[in-house]
């Protein structure tokens, strides 16, 4: 299996708001960046979209580690918290909604594929690859302004 490495962020200008995310793949010399955006949007639904989108770009099973200054993200993937509220019909442990199902259901078939190995990083801290994920959400939010 090959071994890619996904950084991923996400930015909302108000929440909810305009928004944008950010990711970058690496694969041995190779780089690829990707970004997009939304009108009307949180900053959850863009850390998610960030992760959904790097991994559609993965033609074939994959060991990926993933790093993300999104804990909602990292802790709902790690911690089985989005496989949970699946099973209990997109609900919480204290009953009430979870957020987002629509991309979590998308992100949870996306990552069956794969082996995933997931990095929480500091978020502003002077990771480049974090930093730069983060430019290119915040541009992408400021094109809906």
């Amino acid at each position: 299996m090959k071994t890619v490495t996904i950084y991923t962020d996400g930015a909302c200008s108000g929440n909810p708001g305009p928004g944008g995310w950010g990711a970058i793949l690496l694969y041995g010399p190779h780089k690829r960046e990707l970004s997009g955006g939304a009108a009307d949007t949180t900053n959850n639904r863009m850390e998610l979209t960030a992760v959904i989108e790097a991994l559609r770009q993965l033609k074939e099973p994959c060991e990926v580690e993933l790093w993300s200054d999104s804990k909602y993200v990292i802790d709902g993937l790690s911690k089985g918290w989005a496989k949970s509220w699946k099973a209990r019909g997109w609900k919480k442990a204290d009953k009430k909604p979870a957020l987002n199902p629509d991309l979590w259901d998308q992100l949870l078939s996306l990552t069956e594929r794969h082996v995933l190995r997931y990095h929480w990083v500091k978020g502003h801290a002077e990771d480049p690859y974090n930093e730069r994920c983060d430019q290119m959400a915040v541009a992408e939010s400021q094109k809906y302004k």
